[in-house]
């Protein structure tokens, strides 16, 4: 990391981090170029590890690629303005970068990642169970070990 001084390493700030934002972007091997996309989603810290949910329609460019290289990169970033300092004109921002591999969940993940997700998203009045009864979407279980995250605060 370029910036030591922008470096978040305390887990509970970084999941402070990630509770406010609302959008994961995940990157996915394509070939010659990388294909990202953006994402809803709900997350878990598990053993220094994160643990993130998404949802997705049981079949797409997105589900093919990971069954192919399941390899992903993880990016999610809040931007909360413009700050002035000694060098010029900054952005106040938080971001998490991680790397790791997306699977598609079985039953009981789906429910754990459809709860998370619901919450994650202020969603009340759907059942976890429910949704993933219907069968009808996919969820990603993306298992991120190797992360980075940043704060600048001007």
């Amino acid at each position: 990391m370029n910036r030591k001084d922008r470096e978040v390493t305390d887990l509970q700030e970084i999941i402070e981090i990630i509770n406010s934002c609302d959008t994961l972007r995940l990157g996915i091997h394509n070939g010659e170029y990388p294909y990202v996309v953006p994402l809803s989603f709900g997350f878990e810290a598990v053993d220094d590890k994160f643990i993130f949910y998404t949802h997705s329609a049981m079949k797409g460019l997105k589900l093919d690629l990971i069954k192919a290289n399941p390899k992903v990169c993880v990016e999610i970033d809040s931007m909360n303005g413009y700050a002035e300092t000694a060098r010029g004109v900054t952005t106040n921002f938080r971001s998490f970068i991680g790397f790791g591999t997306a699977e598609i969940a079985d039953y009981d993940d789906m429910v754990k990642g459809l709860d998370l997700l619901l919450r994650h998203c202020n969603i009340t009045g759907y059942s976890a169970e429910e949704c993933a009864k219907l069968g009808i979407t996919t969820v990603l279980k993306i298992t991120v070990d190797n992360y980075t995250a940043k704060r600048f605060k001007g």
